[in-house]
């Protein structure tokens, strides 16, 4: 008997999709928080909403399973618990409501296009000659990459489509011609090191330019309101505001992932020949790579909104659906066929993982449970008797790392933005408003660094293979420390300097 049940258990070990100790934690996370009695505030079925997020969070790090299946699993529980819904068919409709998200289908869309830049040729190209200008050494090209961000930023309204849809495939083009490849377990050459660089410029750049990213005029509009309209950002004052500190980010964060994340090729002295010769080789463009030129800067002027600032606000278009423009354009020429399509399973794998997140982040804030947060993290600072300084940092420090609970920078300054505003605004010294403003102002993009959900641009990167989940977090959160002191230091010496305070 005990024979049959060690081979049981050892056929049961072997043949299940998870990983034993990891699911028994997680599993154990899942009960505890729900043994743990309803906070006052929230409905039970929102705290068993909660629960279940945390578990999936836990269970993601642990990597009890793939990212996709845990994903899947999540949508089960939420559907069959009904934690969102008095109804079956009202929880499984809320299962799967992010599935219609357009930021979804962006991030999908983007890895599909980038597929184009790899069998065009294209990104090989642009690749050997960021290589033939910085190759001397790798972090020279992540300084490339940087550059790179910085330029498309002011024009380019949804750092997804910037950092995914146009730098990622570049930066995944450096990597091959490098043969540092996931699928070859290669991704340490220089892969990993650029992927990294590649994702963390995204932030910053995000928060360099009111233009730089979705959610930016709502911070604009909220901050006017918490200030009555004391403090108004234009295009202008924002990015001179965020000027310094921002360049300063960009110039420190490539050598601190590189202190981090070092590459194993760190010098390539004989690239630049390498990549001068091998561009000799490739000739001339090819008509597929013209195509896929065309199709990106037809890309790059929709995403940049140019037909609206020439004929008028009604040629808006958006972002998601110039993504679609430019995959249909990329299909109808033969640039890509429907097999490529079909044959991109991380864009597929994203798709259900990410959208399970971003469900989950909506629905928390659907059943009331971020209002709850932030409105308990008011009264407990007003009640503290704090002096203005320790609540300032609080209230920027609590925003910002409150984005683990998000998979979205527009849902958590939706919810969460404008209490904390006010907060601030009522507690804090008058003179002293504008650079507590400033300083939320940057961490409305620099919470981005956190986690391989918090944006859209950082699934599109993840999900190449090129960073672990514990790297990914573990160099957010520092990075995410470093960019916060640098803003606090010399953006307030900055600031100052403009006369802001």
């Amino acid at each position: 008997m005990l024979s049959r049940a060690k081979a049981a258990f050892r056929y049961f070990s072997e043949a299940v999709p998870f990983r034993l100790g990891p699911a028994l934690i997680s599993t154990a996370v899942l009960v505890l928080l729900l043994l743990i009695p309803c906070p006052e505030g929230l409905t039970p079925k929102a705290w068993g909403l909660v629960a279940i997020f945390l578990t999936t969070i836990v269970a993601i790090i642990l990597k009890v399973m793939p990212i996709g299946v845990m994903a899947m699993m999540a949508i089960v529980i939420v559907s069959l618990s009904q934690v969102t819904s008095n109804s079956s068919k009202g929880a499984i409709t809320d299962a799967l409501s992010s599935f219609s998200n357009p930021l979804i289908w962006l991030i999908v869309v983007a890895i599909l296009i980038s597929r184009g830049l790899k069998k065009t040729g294209l990104g090989s190209r642009i690749g050997l000659i960021f290589i033939s200008l910085l190759g001397k050494r790798t972090v020279g090209i992540g300084y490339g990459l940087t550059v790179c961000e910085l330029v498309l930023a002011p024009f380019t309204p949804s750092n997804t489509a910037r950092g995914g849809g146009i730098v990622h495939p570049i930066m995944k083009s450096i990597a091959s011609t490098f043969d540092s490849d996931p699928a070859k377990g290669t991704q340490g050459k220089v892969g990993t090191y650029l992927a990294l660089v590649n994702y963390h410029a995204n932030p910053i750049t995000s928060a360099m330019f009111l233009t730089a990213t979705a959610p930016n005029p709502l911070v604009v509009d909220y901050i006017a309101r918490a200030t009555n309209q004391g403090f108004h950002l234009t295009w202008t004052t924002w990015a001179l505001c965020m000027l310094l500190p921002g360049l300063v980010c960009l110039l420190v964060m490539p050598l601190v992932i590189y202190l981090l994340s070092p590459p194993e090729l760190k010098a390539t002295p004989n690239a630049v020949e390498y990549a001068r010769s091998e561009l000799q080789k490739m000739g001339p463009l090819t008509p597929r790579e013209k195509v896929m030129m065309g199709t990106f800067g037809l890309l790059l002027v929709l995403w940049a909104n140019v037909p609206a600032m020439l004929l008028g606000p009604a040629f808006t278009l958006d972002p998601t659906v110039v993504a679609f423009v430019g995959l249909f354009i990329l299909i109808i020429t033969g640039t890509l066929d429907w097999d490529d399509v079909l044959s991109e399973k991380s864009a597929w794998d994203t798709l259900v993982w990410f959208g399970a997140l971003v469900m989950m982040a909506e629905q928390l804030n659907k059943v009331g449970v971020i209002a709850w947060f932030s409105e308990g993290m008011k009264g407990a600072i007003v009640a503290s008797g704090m002096g203005w300084e320790p609540i300032a940092a609080i209230l920027v420090l609590v925003f910002v790392f409150s984005h683990y609970l998000f998979a979205s920078t527009t849902a958590h300054i939706s919810a969460m933005m404008f209490a904390f505003l006010g907060v601030g605004a009522q507690l804090i010294p008058a003179e002293y408003v504008v650079p507590f403003m400033l300083m939320m102002t940057a961490g409305s993009a620099i919470m981005m660094t956190l986690t391989h959900y918090a944006t859209g641009t950082s699934p599109i990167i993840f999900g190449s293979g090129y960073v672990t989940m514990g790297k990914w977090w573990r160099v957010g959160f520092v990075m995410c420390v470093v960019e916060l002191l640098i803003f606090a230091v010399i953006g307030s010496i900055w600031w100052k300097a403009l006369g802001y305070w």
